[in-house]
């Protein structure tokens, strides 16, 4: 598994766990501890967003991107997985 393959899942599973901890709050909205964690999985989800970001470019098309290019459209695209992909 690649570097970029890695940091996905870390993102992914990051994320994952946000908002299982988002669904939980809405049924018991007093639990502090469950608050506590969504927040930290959501930050750390940023953390792996942004680094994904700096090394690879933007996730979807509403991130930012470079002044000077449109990164978007590089292959390969973030759902892509590196050795899947035909050549």
């Amino acid at each position: 598994m690649s570097e970029r393959e890695l940091l996905m899942k870390k993102l992914s599973g990051a994320n994952f766990a946000a908002l299982e901890m988002q669904l939980y709050l809405d049924t018991h909205k007093n639990d502090s501890k469950a608050l506590k964690s969504m927040r930290e999985y959501q930050h750390k989800a940023m953390e792996y967003k942004n680094e994904y970001e700096q090394k690879y470019g933007p996730i979807t098309v509403n991130d930012p991107f470079g002044d000077s290019d449109y990164r978007w459209l590089n292959p390969p695209w973030p759902w892509e997985n590196e050795s899947e992909l035909i050549k």
